[in-house]
């Protein structure tokens, strides 16, 4: 089986109350131009279910919320084969210097290691019409202003 090397660009930091990436400083640079988009989608890796049983499930039986036995492709679960997240949040603001990025909040704990950062493009990352099993029916349509947050 082919092996990918994937090291992180950037940390989740929460400080004060409020949500941070920390870029790694040899990636400062590509912050450039950041400020003039709203939104952006972070690819982050679920480090604390990075383990051989986790890596290994590939349905669940019970859901932390009202639904029907699902695969791990059909959840956002972080126990999978490779455990990557990916989440959108609202920019706060852009620490160039300090490579801190201020975003409404993430659903990953604070330290989680984030691997890639793009720039949110409605034309591209949204979709018109989008099809939801009757499960989700009552979900929000959008994304909350303050994020989804990570609860304690």
């Amino acid at each position: 089986m082919e092996k990918y090397e994937i090291s992180p660009i950037g940390f989740i930091r929460r400080i004060n109350d409020q949500t941070f990436i920390e870029i790694l400083s040899e990636y400062k640079p590509a912050l450039k131009e950041l400020e003039t988009f709203s939104h952006i989608q972070i690819i982050w890796w679920f480090n604390k279910f990075d383990d051989a049983n986790s890596r290994k499930t590939t349905q669940f039986d019970k859901m932390p919320f009202e639904a029907p036995p699902l695969g791990v492709f059909s959840s956002r679960s972080p126990m999978r084969p490779n455990p990557l997240g990916l989440s959108t949040a609202k920019i706060l603001g852009i620490q160039h210097s300090e490579g801190m990025i201020r975003i409404a909040d993430i659903d990953a704990y604070e330290g989680t290691p984030v691997l890639d950062i793009k720039a949110y493009m409605p034309s591209i990352d949204r979709v018109k019409e989008v099809k939801v099993p009757d499960w989700m029916s009552d979900w929000p349509e959008w994304l909350p202003d303050e994020g989804l947050g990570l609860e304690d």
